[in-house]
């Protein structure tokens, strides 16, 4: 079966870096856009960016524009994002999801697949 599994979160002071993982098994990783999403607390979850099925077309939420970084390897099928600069409000758990499709998305019920989150907390 399909199986999304984020790694990476943790801990960190307002200003870090962090880098998140995501190792996608069971489907056709380079067929799938991806894309990571995030929620807070009493918060909708809410997208952060998305990358093609090639990685030559990206998107970024306005929030994190210049801040973080999508990146994937389609040889080990993995999506990562490089978060700098973190701020106290980017405290969420994170999760990546995949889309089969060729376009890229930021309403997360057009995903298909989902994993189960990885904690990120950014301390002042």
């Amino acid at each position: 079966q399909v199986q999304l599994v984020e790694s990476g979160g943790g801990l960190v002071q307002a200003g870090d870096s962090l880098r998140l993982s995501c190792a996608a098994s069971g489907l056709t990783f380079s067929s799938y856009s991806m894309g990571w999403f995030r929620q807070a607390p009493g918060k909708e979850r809410e997208f952060v960016a998305a990358i093609s099925w090639s990685g030559g077309n990206t998107r970024y939420a306005d929030s994190v524009k210049g801040r973080f970084t999508i990146s994937r390897d389609n040889a080990k099928n993995t999506v990562y994002l490089q978060m700098n600069s973190l701020k106290t409000q980017d405290t969420a758990v994170y999760y990546c999801a995949a889309l089969a499709t060729l376009f890229l998305s930021a309403k997360p019920h057009e995903y298909d697949y989902w994993g189960q989150g990885t904690q990120v907390t950014v301390s002042s």
